[in-house]
């Protein structure tokens, strides 16, 4: 070491010998327990010296566990002292109040005016009209259903998103549901399958993913007749067929090892002993056409029950694949759920969670535009689905083409998450999102229930003030132009004016295909999800 690196060594060491020390003395112990303290500091600095792992520790003994200690708490730290009320991402500081007090049941009014940057490129407001309706005249719930289901349902504008039993702890799971059953909404079960949590009496949307938990063979495909027990089920409102997600699309789920208990194991069929991580691609089918006969199944199997499918939108031709395999076909989703890049897991690749797939605003267009261009849109409810948490929020989805908003993590926080983003290491410290008994048992179910319940209330509450605002009673008849965004500091544009929409049925005859769609349609096949570029 240079003489100024021992030096600040020796500084290091002693001022932490001092402080413990101190503290001893101060605490009046015995003076066996100041050289034992000593002592054991010493062993430490002569296996930090010895070992060959941290090069930190070799160099500065002792004092370079400091480092790792920061290192550790510095998430911490950094949420509770650093960060402004702006900065935290997936959730500013404000959102998880806005949240935190909904639940709560505490007014979340704010006083002295608006706090944020409104002239910042990104700010984004909704109109309001001359001639307001009163909240209590908008209609709050929407159908799902086209003429090929049996048994529509009648859904909630707001529903918690895919949160399966294995990623949330059962405690979380049925505070979720009996959070739903007060307030009349959905509760997507995720691809961990339908479990004794989920059917408390909260309406519930199941998930068939990838790996089929709950309704699979011993080597792994889908069992019809699994399916059919547990969709005929009177609790199960509707079908959801899991293509990708937003968090990690064109990959698998994971499910760590350390959160697989044995009541897990048997729900899904699988081992303890590793991680469980879901194909990425499904076995019942492999092509578009293979997916609506797959719709046409689940619809069968389920007594004509709402079926669609949940996907994050990556190449803009094989979405275009499924609409042509419809056409086809003749046979039409009841409604397709839209995840975006921006959405949440609790275990996903760093790689897949910030550089893949397509963020939810402009997928909620593509989307719209190409069922509309294909005369779809009239069978098919869009579902929205990433990163939601306020009324106005919703507004936003629904003026770029959704119907319905899905949320997963606002969920989370209703139920005391404090984003401490320990999901995939069973360490969540409020007992959501683990597997951990002496963690999830203090997460009280009807405490928790109620504030889910609450939040949910809330939210609609204020999304149909909001919509009553601008002169609507039905939040369907929000258009583009009912949300304005500032481009930068002396421009403005509604939102028709950023996205181009398109004209219905433009898209069935080649002379009206619009510009920016036309190698992607023209590419795409409803035999395969592969093209030639």
């Amino acid at each position: 070491m240079l003489v100024t690196e021992r030096r600040k060594w020796y500084v290091g060491f002693g001022i932490v010998l001092i402080f413990f020390v101190a503290l001893l003395i101060i605490v009046q112990a015995n003076w066996y327990w100041i050289f034992g303290l000593i002592g054991i500091l010493a062993a430490v600095g002569v296996y930090d010296r010895i070992q060959r792992k941290h090069t930190l520790l070799r160099n500065f003994p002792v004092l370079g566990h400091m480092r790792y200690i920061l290192e550790f708490f510095r998430p911490e730290i950094q949420q509770y002292f650093v960060a402004s009320d702006d900065s935290e991402r997936p959730f500013d500081r404000k959102t998880r109040t806005i949240v935190y007090e909904r639940a709560k049941g505490i007014p979340d009014t704010i006083s002295f005016g608006n706090d944020k940057d409104i002239m910042k490129a990104g700010y984004e407001w909704a109109l309001h009209s001359l001639s307001p309706k009163h909240h209590t005249d908008v209609d709050p719930r929407i159908i799902i259903g086209n003429e090929q289901c049996k048994q529509p349902y009648s859904a909630s504008r707001l529903n918690i998103s895919a949160l399966s039993f294995g990623a949330l702890s059962k405690n979380a799971i049925m505070a979720l549901n009996l959070g739903a059953k007060k307030g009349n909404f959905l509760h997507n079960t995720g691809e961990g399958g339908l479990t004794e949590y989920h059917l408390l009496g909260g309406d519930v949307g199941m998930q068939v993913a990838t790996a089929y938990f709950g309704f699979r063979t011993a080597d792994g495909n889908f069992d019809p007749e699994k399916f059919r027990q547990q969709a005929t089920l009177p609790n199960v409102k509707l079908i959801e067929i899991k293509l990708s997600q937003g968090a990690k699309p064109a990959h698998g789920g994971m499910l760590p090892k350390e959160k697989i208990t044995p009541e897990i194991a048997r729900i899904r069929g699988v081992s303890m002993d590793k991680d469980v991580i879901s194909p990425p691609t499904h076995k019942a089918f492999s092509t578009p056409l293979g997916l609506c006969h797959f719709i046409a199944q689940l619809r069968e199997l389920s007594d004509g029950k709402p079926v669609g499918f949940k996907l994050c939108i990556g190449k803009k031709t094989e979405f275009f694949a499924i609409c042509k395999a419809m056409l086809q076909t003749g046979i039409y989703p009841d409604f397709i759920v839209i995840d975006g890049m921006e959405g949440g897991t609790g275990a996903a690749p760093s790689e897949f969670v910030n550089s893949i797939g397509m963020p939810l605003q402009e997928a909620l267009v593509f989307v719209n535009n190409a069922l509309v261009g294909c005369g779809l849109r009239k069978h098919i409810r869009i579902i929205a689905s990433g990163k939601n948490a306020t009324g106005f929020d919703m507004v936003r989805m629904m003026a770029l083409g959704a119907d319905i908003i899905n949320s997963a993590r606002a969920m989370m926080l209703a139920l005391g998450c404090i984003q401490s983003k320990q999901c995939g290491n069973n360490t969540c410290p409020v007992g959501v999102a683990t597997q951990n008994p002496r963690l999830f048992k203090q997460l009280d179910i009807d405490d928790k229930s109620e504030r889910v319940y609450n939040y949910h209330k809330s939210t609609v509450k204020n999304f149909t003030e909001l919509v009553g605002a601008m002169g609507l009673e039905n939040p369907s008849d929000i258009l583009p132009s009912s949300v304005m965004r500032r481009i930068s500091d002396h421009e403005v544009r509604y939102f028709d004016e950023i996205y181009e929409f398109v004209k219905s049925g433009c898209l069935l005859e080649a002379s009206t295909v619009p510009k920016q769609y036309q190698r992607f349609w023209e590419a795409a096949t409803p035999d395969s999800f592969t093209f030639v570029h």
